[in-house]
């Protein structure tokens, strides 16, 4: 059982459903776009359109609950539907921080060996890189969920989140869990891991663009990753404030606002940082519409 909100769910219920749905349609158009577009059939905008699509389906895994529970009097989650939204939410947001590494790596060698890059970069190796994200985001979640299924529950079944998480899952059982602490242990790492490639990948990229003797260049240079760096400080800064406090805990209106804000943010700002902060996309989204403009035109 969810915790109960105040009166006025309808209130919380109609924003979220507005941002739920600019979420879905502001990701599904870029990943609609860079398929279509072949402009755009290059492995920086093959990874846009994969952590696009990755988006919608983690956004999907929480969202339309919370905005079930917002407006039902019947606030319940079975264990099995527990688990499950437990397992895709923290197995996709893995995927992700993996599929930011490989942009990472992606814009570290477009930029520090722009010869060898279209050797290197092949198309055969973003789908390797995609299907280990996958790979690692799905595996790595596999032995938590097995174990915090086989533990008992009993006394209280009032999850104090809006969502199925570890932390307050792992409060309503009966036995002990002091291996939390080795499962914040486990997040933490995989956290810290894939921020030290990126910040590393993203240092060495300044040292490089600085050291550039064209100020035309420096700037073509620092515009292409400046949305990927801001989405990489959004996504570790939103997980950080998330699970980086390890036993540090607050009160649930908090609790609420700090997961909301973390499930919602990064997949609602994405779209609008690779569709207004970047020129091929804008052009390509342009490009869509016009054709589908003509297309009404003919048909008529």
């Amino acid at each position: 059982m969810f915790p109960r909100l105040h009166e006025g769910g309808i209130f919380f219920f109609i924003p979220l459903l507005l941002i739920y749905g600019f979420i879905i349609t502001g990701n599904l158009i870029i990943f609609i776009v860079i398929q279509l577009d072949k402009a755009l059939h290059m492995p920086m905008y093959f990874f846009i359109s994969i952590l696009s699509f990755l988006e919608i389906w983690y956004t999907t895994t929480t969202i339309p609950k919370m905005l079930s529970s917002l407006v039902s009097e019947q606030k319940t989650i079975s264990l099995a539907g527990c688990l499950l939204q437990m397992y895709f939410f923290h197995s996709l947001g893995i995927t992700e921080g993996c599929v930011l590494t490989a942009m990472a790596i992606d814009r570290y060698i477009a930029i520090c060996s722009p010869l060898r890059y279209p050797t290197i970069m092949t198309l055969k190796l973003c789908i390797q890189l995609t299907a280990g994200s996958c790979l690692c985001g799905f595996l790595l979640v596999l032995p938590e969920i097995a174990w915090i299924s086989t533990l008992p529950f009993c006394g209280s079944n009032q999850i104090q989140q809006i969502f199925c998480d570890f932390t307050p899952v792992l409060r309503l059982a009966c036995t002990d869990t002091s291996l939390v602490v080795i499962v914040d242990a486990v997040h933490a790492v995989e956290i810290l891991a894939s921020f030290l490639v990126i910040a590393l990948s993203y240092i060495r990229i300044i040292v490089v663009i600085l050291g550039m003797p064209s100020a035309e260049g420096r700037h073509k240079a620092f515009s292409t990753c400046a949305a990927h760096l801001a989405v990489f400080l959004l996504f570790f800064g939103s997980v950080a404030v998330m699970y980086l406090r390890f036993s540090a805990t607050y009160s649930v209106f908090w609790d609420t606002a700090i997961a909301v804000t973390f499930v919602i943010l990064a997949p609602f700002l994405n779209p609008i940082i690779y569709s207004l902060r970047n020129k091929d996309m804008k052009d390509a989204i342009g490009r869509l519409f016009c054709a589908q403009k003509r297309a009404g035109r003919v048909g008529r």
